[in-house]
């Protein structure tokens, strides 16, 4: 299926591996040149390179963390004239209620609601201007349903949410568009981590504690980066104009809601 976003440029973050690397590759499919980021320098030229030799696209990386006003400035240099802004970065480690404290609502939002909303003000205005823009923010399943010991990055992502509902509806007659998506249990570095923190609260195995959280899936198995990167560039394709301001649960049913 052709999206019609050949020749098109797109800034996707944290995309060495995972879900972000899930959605480059689905963007270079389509013909998308990209700018791709992480902050391991190694990993990411590796990706980069992975890319152009698949996809033929251009591709220029930055070695950056996108949570620093350093790193976004970076980036926003790099990404200048981007079509297409995937938004993206790793979530506070699993923790509770009473260890959380002011810092670590700080470093939350800096990474989950600010950098992202630091981005999208410097790069969107110039798809307003073009006329036509594409911004996707990948958020999390817990915006919808929290889950406890995530508490600091559902609250981040949450913040996040609103300011994206209110912004996507006022760009929306300009040609851009702006759309959450919200994954739920995928095979990723991730998940590894909650499986080894199951692991150790429950006194099992990693294994054990996958094959059980992989269990309470509707679907009986964790979501794959290639289906969620497929996702992504259908959202940044020339049929999703009409979308905007959705949060899209990729969760393989595991969030019970009717709407």
């Amino acid at each position: 299926m052709d999206l019609g976003i050949s020749g098109k440029r797109a800034l996707v973050c944290a995309s060495s591996k995972g879900l972000g690397k899930g959605c480059a590759m689905a963007l270079a499919e389509a013909g998308v040149d990209l700018v791709v980021n992480a902050r391991g320098a190694e990993a990411l030229e590796a990706t980069a390179q992975e890319i152009r030799t698949k996809h033929g696209v251009d591709v220029v990386s930055v070695a950056a963390d996108v949570t620093t006003p350093e790193g976004q400035a970076r980036l926003i240099e790099a990404a200048a004239g981007v079509d297409i802004l995937v938004n993206n970065a790793g979530g506070p480690p699993p923790s509770m209620w009473h260890e959380w404290q002011r810092e670590d609502f700080i470093k939350a939002l800096d990474a989950n609601m600010l950098a992202p909303i630091a981005l999208i003000t410097a790069l969107m205005p110039g798809m307003i201007d073009r006329g036509w823009g594409r911004v996707v923010n990948i958020t999390s399943q817990t915006v919808r349903a929290p889950i406890a010991e995530l508490g600091l990055s559902g609250a981040a992502r949450t913040g996040l949410t609103g300011y994206v509902a209110g912004t996507a509806r006022q760009v929306a007659a300009t040609g851009v568009t702006m759309n959450n998506l919200l994954p739920g249990l995928h095979a990723t570095d991730r998940s590894i981590s909650l499986d080894q923190n199951m692991a150790r609260e429950r006194g099992i195995t990693n294994e054990e504690a996958r094959a059980l959280r992989a269990g309470s899936i509707p679907a009986k198995r964790f979501g794959t980066s290639e289906e969620f990167g497929a996702t992504c560039a259908f959202l940044c394709s020339k049929y999703a104009g009409f979308i905007i301001g959705q949060n899209l649960l990729l969760d393989g049913g595991g969030v019970n809601l009717t709407m």
